[in-house]
């Protein structure tokens, strides 16, 4: 295949690519091959602050348009994601490894829906008259500001949108930092945006390093930082953003529970564990990892999901044949590999998998444990790939209590019959995004986000708005002013 993986030039801002050299190099590494496909530069400070200008300055005409007109911008970027899906996905594909069977269908195509949704929302985002007696107050619901995007390597076009589109509806401007591991789609993204008509400045993205983040969230002229990240990584951003009374949304990790009861269909229980814990090779935030199955069907879990496995295929993730792509990099399938021994070493048993594969490329089996027990080092740490962990329970009464007994609390999901039981169960997961009867779905019309240690704030959905806005009240009196004196 004959596809140019360099960009342009490392940044884009103002509305146009700019390079500048004096940046540390950053190797873009195909995770199929191992090679080097593209080499990026890290933002340098004049970098930065010609992005941050940017935004800032352009945000006063962005913030003066009707929303009507700053959604007809988002919805035609939406289009023109869509018409390049194909080269979007092929791109995808070589910054992330994600097989194209699977990027063609859940990636651009993602982005594309939060521009249409976001887009169509921004004529909507409106105030409020509220009457007292013959005075009356009105509210007015304003842009934030400068909104920084900081965002995660395993979905870098689904990111760059889902943080864009609800920004730039509100009236807000953007300077967005890809992970230092997938630096080219966000490229894309702002292209196309500005491509669609937003002024020069309305979106920009910047290359680099952790300490580019940095420089970022503790900049005066920004009012708002989402991140898409780690917790480690999310402990920081919360306490620099602190500093300067900035607004934070925060999508961050999880160790999220999948329960199975013994009544439900097992096929669409494996389908769901499969969506849980394999799709894009494991990389997703919100994966059902801990896998609790009532004891009555463990046997015939455990049998079905070994035979679904069989129908993994790895190769060259750019084959449409291939669903089964490699590690975004050697150091994660490094990292998955030591959760994996330490699984064996703990005393669970292997059901499948486990293996590294020989090669060039970052690839890993989809692998299975059972007899896992809540204290596993692999049933308490985020493992961030394709393991999953079955452990057994009797009732529900006791499982409740283990699903919760997490740091995290980002997602939960349970199959069933009983769907009385199901809604018991949903109400008392502490989890931001539940699931009954499937797992893993995420549409831009429904609110994605955590509690406790996953998060702070949601993602999609009306809710964004909330997070991307303030409101203004205004009091407006009809009579005479009274005064003590």
């Amino acid at each position: 295949m004959t596809y140019n993986t360099q960009p342009t030039a490392s940044h884009f801002v103002d509305g146009k690519y700019v390079e500048d050299k004096a940046g540390d190099p950053i190797p873009v590494i195909y995770p199929a091959t191992g090679e080097v496909i593209a080499t990026v530069y890290s933002a340098t400070p004049a970098i930065i602050d010609q992005a941050l200008a940017a935004a800032k300055r352009a945000g006063k005409e962005w913030a003066s348009m009707t929303g009507t007109q700053r959604g007809r911008v988002l919805r035609r970027a939406a289009d023109i994601m869509r018409e390049r899906n194909h080269e979007l996905s092929v791109l995808e594909t070589f910054d992330t490894g994600k097989p194209y069977q699977e990027t063609s269908v859940a990636d651009a195509t993602s982005g594309a829906d939060a521009l249409e949704y976001f887009g169509g929302l921004a004529g909507a985002i409106t105030g409020e008259h509220i009457q007292l007696g013959d005075d009356f107050v009105y509210t007015r619901r304003e842009p934030l500001g400068v909104c920084v995007g900081i965002g995660a390597w395993n979905y870098p076009t689904q990111i760059a949108s889902w943080k864009g589109a609800p920004a730039l509806a509100c009236g807000n401007t953007m300077v967005f930092k890809p992970s230092e591991t997938t630096p080219l789609c966000a490229l894309k993204v702002a292209e196309i945006l500005h491509e669609a008509g937003a002024p020069a400045g309305v979106y920009n993205v910047i290359q680099g390093y952790g300490a580019v983040g940095a420089a970022l969230i503790t900049d005066t002229r920004v009012a708002k930082v989402s991140l898409t990240g780690s917790v480690p990584t999310g402990r920081k951003v919360y306490a620099a953003a602190a500093e300067g009374i900035r607004a934070v949304t925060m999508e961050l990790g999880g160790k999220s529970p999948l329960v199975i009861f013994d009544d439900a269909d097992l096929e669409n229980a494996v389908s769901g564990a499969i969506l849980g814990n394999f799709y894009s090779s494991g990389q997703v935030c919100s994966n059902g990892t801990r896998v609790f199955v009532q004891k009555g069907i463990k046997e015939a879990f455990l049998a079905r999901i070994a035979e679904r496995l069989k129908g993994v295929k790895m190769g060259d993730p750019q084959d449409p044949e291939v669903n089964f792509g490699p590690m975004v990099s050697q150091r994660q399938r490094d990292i998955v590999a030591g959760f994996i021994a330490k699984g064996i070493a703990e005393g669970a048993r292997l059901v499948t998998g486990g293996k590294v594969v020989d090669g060039n490329g970052f690839f890993i089996e989809p692998t299975v444990f059972a007899d896992v027990t809540d204290d596993m080092t692999i049933a308490r740490e985020e493992i961030f790939g394709p393991v999953l962990s079955v452990l057994d329970f009797d009732t529900e009464d006791e499982i409740l209590a283990r699903a919760n007994d997490t740091e995290f609390g980002l997602a939960a999901g349970v199959f069933t019959a009983d769907l009385t039981r199901a809604h018991r169960m949903v109400a008392g997961f502490e989890a931001g995004t539940c699931y009954i009867n499937t797992y893993n779905l995420a549409p831009v019309e429904a609110p994605f986000g955590g509690s406790k240690l996953s998060g702070v704030g949601r993602e999609n959905s009306k809710a964004a708005i909330e997070h991307y806005s303030q409101i203004k009240g205004v009091y407006v009196a009809m009579g005479d002013v009274e005064a003590p004196f």
